[in-house]
């Protein structure tokens, strides 16, 4: 069965790039260039795994994350966030709301969050 990722981040370019890389692994992909669209798409589509940036237009990514954690629809999917903030407050307070992975833009090729996508979901 495909799974489902909901891509949730304001870079054009990266989703784009990200999003045609992921279907080529056979993922379905859903996008949202904000937070808010990116929150109510989470629960109306369940998707398996969320991929979330934290600086986004309308609401931030971690009230995203906070919001998600709290739905009974989304409180068990995992969140990776996929950021350029590396300080370790954002990083603590994201892994202590319930994602699962911190992955820094700058640091990682689309291969790697790829296999990090797959491991997390068991692939």
């Amino acid at each position: 069965m495909t799974k489902k990722i909901l891509l949730i981040e304001d870079e054009l370019t990266l989703q784009k790039t990200l999003s045609e890389m992921l279907r080529l692994k056979n993922f379905e992909i859903i996008n949202a260039s904000e937070g808010e669209a990116g929150l109510n798409l989470a629960i109306s589509e369940k998707p398996d795994l969320i991929l979330l940036d934290l600086i986004l237009p309308k609401m931030a990514g971690l009230d995203v994350l906070r919001e998600l954690k709290r739905e009974n629809e989304t409180k068990n999917t995992p969140v990776i966030i996929l950021s350029n903030l590396e300080g370790t407050k954002e990083v603590g307070e994201a892994l202590a709301l319930g994602a699962v992975a911190y992955l820094v833009k700058a640091n990682y090729s689309l291969e790697e969050i790829v296999d990090k996508i797959k491991k997390i979901l068991g692939e």
